[in-house]
């Protein structure tokens, strides 16, 4: 079987990848949305992420990936109490998906050939501890849009139809990915997703030679290039291991925790998700970087991601959200 295209490989796209690196790093930070032209790499990034992660560990035959017996639900009826190495999951949810697909539904094989009522686990549960991708999400119908925000919230996927009552962990990160010029996405799904980023197709020449050059050696010398680009992908595996053991030990100034409001002040950001998912970013970038502290760099570099897509529509303002933020960092943390 064919590896994914490695993800060192990918050309530019610096802040994209970086964001995917943060929740690899931290997956509380909430998940990574890329808007963008077609044809950037959105999907070929999350498709290498996949190969770029950790491998967990799960009690064989679990469904929802459960990493100790006592987690696995009942409804599952596992038997096995060995633990096992798996890949972490990456699960996509493809536009038209039913709502039984996504949640889980009766077992209708099993109900029909032996006569028994069982649960048959949905996409959520396979995507329990890892990643759940969807493309073109600006196009997912509403009420999947409702259904993944109420999974997303609690963390929880609850069943509760013909006759079944199932609960299982249901908790991912979201990585959505789609073209703004097809459709907008609503602002509860948008304020969802911990960083946003934007990615736009490359304007020189010489990129834009440089990423035809390596899909060219990916598709034409595989095992060549997969020999030059795999030893970058197992440092940087390494590296994000690293990076979350040394995440909890990681030391926050009081200093940044004012910079953190400050800035969200500044921008009017609604609520206080905003400055959480700014810090949460900035010591995982910290962490990513080995240093012993979070400082004002590491929220330089990540607050657009953290912060573009939580600001309200200015009308007397023609700049866009990405330059707002890039005004109000340059001001609030020079």
């Amino acid at each position: 079987m064919k590896q994914p295209f490695p993800f060192s490989a990918i050309v530019g796209q610096d802040e994209m990848k970086q964001a995917m690196v943060l929740t690899a790093i931290d997956p509380g930070i909430g998940g990574v949305l890329v808007f963008g032209d077609r044809g950037t790499g959105k999907s070929t990034a999350v498709r290498a992420l996949a190969g770029l992660l950790p491998p967990i560990q799960a009690v064989e035959g679990c469904p929802v990936n459960a990493a100790r017996v006592e987690d696995c639900p009942a409804w599952a009826n596992v038997t096995s109490t060995t633990i096992v190495t798996r890949p972490t999951p990456v699960i996509d949810l493809p536009l038209g998906v039913t709502e039984d697909r996504v949640v889980g539904a009766l077992d209708i094989e099993r109900a029909l050939t032996r006569g028994e009522k069982a649960f048959e686990p949905g996409l959520l549960a396979r995507a329990n501890r890892g990643y759940l991708y969807i493309d073109e999400v600006n196009l997912l119908e509403d009420h999947i849009v409702d259904l993944l925000l109420d999974v997303a919230q609690s963390g929880e996927n609850v069943v509760e139809r013909e006759g079944l009552s199932i609960r299982h962990a249901a908790r991912f990160v979201l990585v959505g990915s789609g073209n703004p010029e097809e459709g907008e996405l609503r602002p509860q799904l948008l304020d969802r997703f911990g960083l946003s980023v934007e990615v736009v197709s490359p304007r020189d020449i010489e990129t834009r030679v440089e990423v035809i050059r390596r899909r060219d050696a990916y598709e034409n010398d595989y095992d060549v290039f997969l020999d030059h680009w795999g030893p970058t992908d197992t440092d940087l595996q390494a590296t994000i291991l690293a990076a979350r053991v040394a995440l909890p030990g990681l030391e926050t100034p009081d200093s940044v925790l004012h910079d953190c409001a400050a800035l969200c002040i500044a921008l009017g950001s609604d609520g206080l998700r905003g400055e959480l998912t700014l810090l949460r970013a900035a010591r995982a970038l910290a962490a990513f970087e080995g240093a012993p502290a979070v400082g004002r760099s590491h929220l330089r570099a990540v607050a657009p991601s953290a912060l573009r897509h939580r600001l309200r529509r200015d009308p007397l303002d023609e700049a866009g959200s990405t330059a707002r933020v890039a005004r109000q960092v340059s001001e609030v943390l020079s």
